[in-house]
């Protein structure tokens, strides 16, 4: 219990230490994340290693302080959130937060001192695995984001220098995400979670430019949605059945908690219609977008999902609950997709993909079965490894090239070769066989083949469009261009650190996936549903052999970077490395761009119809629990 409370707390300590520091204070700040880094990843190694054997482990004590420490963090937040709404005339934000923090008041008032939670913390696999991808992906980020943020900071001088207070946040993340996926005081978990919402709030908005703040109280409106809703879901639970715990939410009077703790879940996790407050979070330095789609923010989202889906599979009337859920997850996979398809900008192009991802996890969640159960969390732990390096990456890209739009990384791998065969790992890691993005996706296949066969078109759709909108971006990356004689890149040691970490990681972990399976998933698949999802061996070994295969690629454009480039015929004279002088006698330049087929797949044609849809299956799901 010690560690576990060890990792809530010490973020939260280390980020008052860096608010502390004045911001010249590079050399100090420096030292202080990466032994901090050091600490939080290396203690959630260990962690893992000492509980990963055995079922679930709760930890009781006497909260009743702690209990009133939350209530109280919780009011201050609420009037700090609210003061600032009512000063950028967000009259409605602040209504949703207070609304939200006198359910949670009139909560303690009334039944706090009645009904207790006994099992505070909770440590089974699926936490462990959570807290490594905090710990490790996280800190990986905190690592590239030092020289980042100085870097950025030179290329917008417009935006004060707060990067003290940057850090702060960043570590108080961490440190919230800690305190999601251990608590099992539904009450606890419900302060972390509402901690995870202020902080995405003031990264979204650390510029403080109009854009910033109009999509950070965006992002803020739309997870106050689901933080009343799960305010709600703790009440009902405490006054119909006295409980009070993550582990009692089976065998319900009312099915009603549980579709609201599934709407909190779809917020927090950006399925349509909400998505478009990570689509905004984009405005954030690139840190901030790996952060929020690796290891926080939204992963809280679908980890609640996928705690409530043992729910969905064994309990009849919490089935019809976890069906609605499944399809809004189907609908944002799909639609989101296709989206990504019409996009140019590579952070948005991320953002999409992640939803979609996101959707996909949600759709194996709902249906609940064992098989879907594990490809859930084997798809949040490929998407964390994978979209962690692309998000990291495309941030070095930008600060070298001074774009982020896919048109203009062609020719990348001459560029910048190491950063370039690092977003090849990581896309390959998304879509292609046998990297484990593709894997999971296969066991979902699978698992609904087996248990709800409408569904498995919304994934053959969506994972058609995944391999489209992957594989033209990867077609520009690794296309050959002579690179100019004034240009050199300039990756950071703390950047290039973490990159070449996030992608052998990558790899690691596509490759130890059968280790994975078999030591965290299957004992804990065994723990709930009293049976197990194994691989044949024939198929793993097929696996293995074609990923050592596919490792090559990589490792063979290193070398195709470094090649020099030669002039190629293009239709006329040329007249230097891509133009040439046609036979009309006028100059042309080569040009190659990808297809986006934007009055197919634009925002335009395509996101308000899913947007309805979602809002109306959220209607039945909320009905339903009624």
């Amino acid at each position: 219990m010690n560690i576990l409370l060890f990792l809530i707390m010490f973020p939260f300590v280390v980020a008052f230490v860096l608010l502390g520091l004045p911001t010249r204070q590079y050399a100090i700040r420096k030292f202080i994340i990466i032994g901090s880094a050091i600490v939080l990843s290396g203690v959630s190694i260990y962690l893992a290693s000492q509980y990963f054997s055995g079922g679930p482990r709760y930890f009781s004590f006497d909260s009743t302080g702690v209990d009133m420490a939350i209530l109280f963090a919780e009011m201050v937040f609420a009037g700090i959130i609210a003061g600032l709404s009512v000063k950028h005339k967000q009259y409605f934000t602040a209504l949703l937060m207070l609304t939200g923090a006198g359910l949670m008041l009139g909560y303690e008032i009334g039944l706090g001192g009645t009904v207790h939670a006994e099992e505070i913390l909770i440590v089974d696999n699926l936490s462990l695995i959570m807290a490594l991808i905090i710990g490790v992906i996280g800190c990986l980020i905190a690592l590239f984001s030092m020289n980042y943020m100085k870097t950025y900071h030179e290329r917008h001088p417009e935006v004060k220098d707060r990067t003290g207070f940057f850090f702060f946040i960043i570590f108080a993340f961490l440190g919230a995400m800690y305190g999601v996926v251990f608590a099992n005081s539904l009450v606890w978990l419900f302060g972390f979670w509402e901690i995870t919402t202020l902080c995405s709030f003031l990264l979204i908005g650390y510029s403080q430019q109009d854009e910033a703040n109009r999509n950070a109280f965006r992002a803020l409106k739309m997870n106050l949605l689901g933080g009343i809703g799960f305010a709600t879901a703790i009440i009902l639970l405490a006054y119909n059945d006295q409980v009070t715990q993550l582990n009692q939410l089976s065998g319900l009077s009312t099915l009603l908690p549980i579709a609201l703790l599934a709407f909190a879940g779809l917020t927090k996790s950006a399925q349509m219609p909400f998505s478009s407050w990570l689509l905004g979070a984009m405005v954030a330095p690139t840190p901030v977008s790996a952060l929020l789609h690796s290891s926080a923010m939204v992963k809280a989202g679908v980890y609640l999902i996928i705690r409530l889906s043992p729910i969905f599979a064994f309990d009849t009337g919490a089935a019809a609950v976890g069906i609605m859920v499944a399809l809004v997850g189907a609908v944002t996979f799909v639609i989101t997709s296709f989206l990504a398809i019409s996009q140019t900008d590579a952070k948005r192009v991320l953002a999409y993909s992640t939803i979609a991802n996101l959707g996909l996890i949600v759709v194996c969640a709902g249906v609940g079965s064992y098989q879907l159960f594990w490809a859930a969390i084997m798809l949040v732990i490929f998407h964390a490894v994978a979209k962690s390096l692309l998000f990291l990456s495309v941030g070095s890209v930008e600060h070298n090239l001074g774009q982020r739009s896919i048109e203009h990384m062609d020719g990348l791998i001459s560029y910048m070769p190491k950063v370039a065969v690092g977003m090849v790992i990581g896309i390959l890691g998304m879509f292609l066989a046998p990297f484990g993005m593709l894997i999971s996706k296969w066991a979902a296949l699978e698992g609904l083949v087996n248990s709800n066969v409408a569904l498995t078109i919304f994934v053959a759709f969506g994972g058609a469009a995944t391999l489209f909108f992957w594989s033209k971006w990867l077609g520009k990356i690794i296309m050959v261009k002579s690179v100019p004689a004034d240009f050199k890149a300039h990756i950071s040691r703390s950047e290039g650190f973490s990159l070449g970490s996030l992608a052998v990681l990558t790899v690691l972990v596509c490759l130890s996936f059968p280790l994975i399976s078999r030591y965290f998933l299957e004992p804990l698949i065994e723990t709930i549903y009293n049976q197990t999802y194994l691989l044949g061996a024939g198929n793993t070994a097929i696996l293995l052999l074609m990923m050592g295969l596919m490792l090559v690629l990589p490792l063979t454009l290193l070398r195709s970077g470094k090649r020099s480039y030669r002039d190629q015929y293009l239709a006329g004279a040329n007249t230097g490395s891509e133009q040439f002088h046609g036979s009309l006698g006028t100059n042309h330049s080569l040009t190659m761009r990808s297809f986006y087929l934007k009055n197919v797949f634009g925002e335009d044609k395509l996101f308000n119809l899913s947007v309805v849809i979602c809002i109306i299956l959220i209607l039945i799901m909320i009905g339903v629990g009624l």
